[in-house]
């Protein structure tokens, strides 16, 4: 998405050749091919690891971190490799997404009217309200305190794994106009007209 909103706002005349239908549909395939190749590699690492005794966790998700808490034998290298490659993921899909943005913000303030460097802003708010959004409630959940409590833990992670994604949709959509006067409708029935049917 910040790829999409870098090319809309410093290659505007290039946007329909560089992102095309067949562009789209490579970068669909590599994020997915990635996501099931960390994914597999996480798998395999804690399936090396001895599980004894209780195997009960007490949160909402079955997460990587929770799961090696449970492990008999020091999960130490499980952690290192892990955390490696989780960090290298998050690390560069960050850094792809502050270099788009740094390159969006050197655009907008070129330009010379205030409303069309609000407009151009507009374009990238939903985005940037979900990346907020998206790491910073990953950053709560992965890279918490060892003192925080489990009630806190447990929120943290309910937020990142069920209203972060659930509130997406929601984000993008609010830009649409027809959405936004349906959401008016509904939040204040009274100010519509009576009409006979």
């Amino acid at each position: 998405m910040g790829y999409d909103r870098y090319v809309a706002i410093c290659l505007p005349l290039n946007y329909s050749v560089i992102v095309s239908g067949r562009f789209c549909i490579l970068l669909l395939a590599i994020s997915w091919m990635a996501g099931f190749l960390f994914s597999l590699a996480f798998t395999l690492q804690l399936a090396r690891l001895p599980f004894c005794g209780d195997n009960e966790i007490d949160n909402f998700v079955c997460d990587f971190p929770n799961l090696l808490n449970l492990a008999c034998a020091d999960p130490l290298a499980n952690q290192i490799v892990i955390f490696a490659l989780g960090g290298s993921v998050a690390l560069i899909t960050f850094l792809v997404i502050i270099t788009s943005y740094v390159h969006i913000i050197r655009v907008i303030l070129k330009i010379p009217s205030t409303e069309g460097r609000r407009k151009v802003f507009s374009t990238c708010s939903a985005h940037l309200v979900v990346l907020a959004m998206f790491y910073g409630t990953g950053a709560a959940t992965y890279l918490k305190p060892s003192t925080i409590s489990l009630g806190h833990e447990k929120l943290a992670s309910l937020f990142y794994t069920v209203f972060a994604p659930m509130l997406n949709p929601i984000i993008y959509s609010l830009r649409n106009e027809e959405v936004k006067k349906a959401a008016r409708k509904v939040m204040h029935p009274g100010k519509e007209s009576c009409r006979p049917q």
